[in-house]
């Protein structure tokens, strides 16, 4: 066989490839996606452009591009949304953190990102690492039903959690401040922003647990996911994820090792 007749046996083929892929990945010509609006370290509206911006946003319009699909990136109300919108099939994609109680309800693929997490503690505060965090009379808060308050939930022994709905805010800054609480736990990107604005507060050096970022899909759909895990692999490679974690200028957040074979 000549090599001209390689080639377009190369070209008739690819169209059906591609078909497959969009079948498979977007059914509804589109592909869409959901993150959680309030975590900067999956994506985040560039209040200039009003673009969704992140590693969400880079991860599915790469996927879109394979398909030959245009794609949409919507924040949802926390993780109950994004599970809800790929459960219900509004959404053909979610990004998540992995955690074994949620996975339950949906299958992961395999993990893109860690975001680290740790404590947001007052500048006088004797805690100076994780380390000292997990002692009697130590209240530590959380957002419910975070990575971490599931993390922590696990592993601390002595230390008390107080769980609140939203995260981290202005007002749990104040909590901090007034001694209401000697920690609040959370991601370092989250945590790093209201330290900034608020003087008085401080991030322990060390961090507790890389939170495992990764794409979930409803249960059974093998198809989906096996297409989510290639990009993943490729994207991981090819320096995508990497590139765009430094260009949303993500603080404490790295690319995951690749999984073991």
């Amino acid at each position: 066989m000549t090599r001209f007749a390689v080639l377009a046996l190369v070209l008739l083929a690819h169209p059906a490839h591609t078909n497959d892929l969009r079948d498979a990945l977007a059914p509804t010509g589109t592909l869409r996606a959901t993150y959680i609006a309030t975590n900067p370290v999956q994506a985040f509206v560039d209040p200039a452009t009003k673009e969704v911006r992140g590693p969400a946003a880079e991860i599915t319009r790469e996927m879109a591009r394979q398909a030959g699909v245009p794609f949409t990136v919507t924040g949802a109300r926390g993780v109950e949304g994004v599970i809800e919108s790929v459960k219900s099939g509004q959404a053909d994609i979610g990004f998540l953190a992995f955690d074994p109680v949620r996975a339950r309800e949906v299958d992961f693929s395999a993990v893109y990102s860690l975001a680290q997490n740790t404590y947001l503690v007052r500048d006088a505060s004797p805690i100076r690492s994780v380390a000292d965090v997990d002692r009697p009379g130590v209240r530590v808060g959380v957002g419910a039903r975070d990575a971490g308050d599931y993390f922590l939930t696990r592993t601390l022994k002595a230390a008390e959690l107080k769980r609140n709905e939203g995260g981290v805010s202005d007002a749990i800054a104040q909590s901090l401040l007034a001694g209401e609480l000697e920690a609040y736990a959370g991601n370092r990107m989250r945590l790093n922003d209201v330290a900034r604005r608020t003087p008085g507060l401080r991030l322990v050096p060390d961090n507790f647990y890389g939170v495992e970022q990764a794409v979930i899909v409803r249960k059974g759909e093998a198809g989906r996911l096996e297409i989510v895990n290639r990009v993943l692999t490729e994207a991981r490679a090819s320096g995508l994820i990497a590139g765009a974690i430094e260009r949303a200028g993500l603080v404490g957040v790295d690319v995951a090792p690749a999984p073991a074979q």
